[in-house]
């Protein structure tokens, strides 16, 4: 059995996409009419800088993501048994499935960008080296009220979000302790921790001017790492926003049904990397 994964922000960088846009030049138009610009020219060249800029990351792997999808599909690749997605790539997996259609699908993560870029005075870390108990540990020791755990990368790799100030003061924490390595991320905001709730609560309005269709394959949620209920794809995809995403339980959850077979669709192999460090940490 097999699973089609789809990264998310981080997985970005120029010259992506090469000759996609070209194949698939009726979906890069559409892009072009939703986005109000060149989207191969933004993963091309990128002539303004803004490609690390969420508003318009999220938008260009949304749809790189889904080019590399429809090209693989168009080289014979059957359907997967499973699918899944790293925060924004949650709606390729949701796409595969048949919920909405890439416009639809584009229209969302264009919106979701534009509000989440507006959060300001957060900040993420990685931590590499410590499980996740010792991480719990340490916070709830230390008085940081203001930080949470964004992403369950690997047992070794989590990252964390919140209020900026906090977030320089948990690395001395964290390094203190023993930890291998703090990664301060190049973001403005404290993505999928409860800082983004005015956001989440302008896209939950949003979402609901979209008609959704039912599940054609299964997608493992990043809220609950558990498959989405049938109905309840918008509640996930907008709790999404203020949640972590659990990718050690999406792997595990996948792993306990017979998937053997991860096969990463996007401009890098980031999420490849987790599931084999997600393997060799806990042997």
């Amino acid at each position: 059995m097999k699973s089609y994964l789809f990264p998310g922000q981080g997985s970005q960088f120029v010259g992506m996409g090469k000759d996609l846009f070209e194949m698939f030049k009726d979906y890069t138009d559409q892009a072009d009419k939703i986005l109000g610009y060149s989207i191969e020219q933004l993963c091309q060249t990128d002539p303004d800088n803004q490609l690390n800029n969420t508003a318009y990351t999220q938008p260009a792997l949304y749809v790189v993501n889904a080019l590399t999808y429809f090209k693989h599909m168009q080289e014979g690749n059957g359907p997967a048994d499973m699918l899944a997605g790293h925060s924004l790539g949650e709606y390729n997996a949701l796409l595969a499935a048949g919920v909405f259609d890439f416009a639809t699908g584009l229209k969302l993560v264009k919106k979701r960008g534009e509000l989440m870029s507006k959060a300001t005075g957060g900040a993420m870390a990685a931590i590499i080296g410590l499980d996740v108990p010792r991480i719990e540990e340490l916070l709830g020791n230390s008085g940081l009220e203001k930080v949470y755990i964004a992403n369950y990368n690997t047992p070794l790799q989590t990252v964390i979000s919140g209020d900026k100030n906090e977030v320089t003061q948990a690395q001395e924490v964290f390094e203190s302790n023993g930890c291998q390595m703090y990664v301060k991320l190049p973001v403005s905001g404290a993505f999928h921790s409860p800082f983004m709730r005015p956001a989440r609560d302008e896209f939950e309005d949003f979402v609901q001017q979209y008609p959704f269709s039912g599940l054609e394959t299964p997608v493992i949620s990043n809220v609950e790492g558990k498959p989405y209920d049938s109905g309840r794809e918008k509640e996930l995809l907008v709790n999404q926003i203020v949640s972590s995403v659990k990718w050690v339980e999406i792997i595990e959850y996948m792993e306990s049904s017979g998937i053997e077979d991860f096969v990463e669709i996007g401009p890098k192999r980031v999420l490849t990397g987790l599931v084999q460090r997600i393997k060799r940490e806990r042997s």
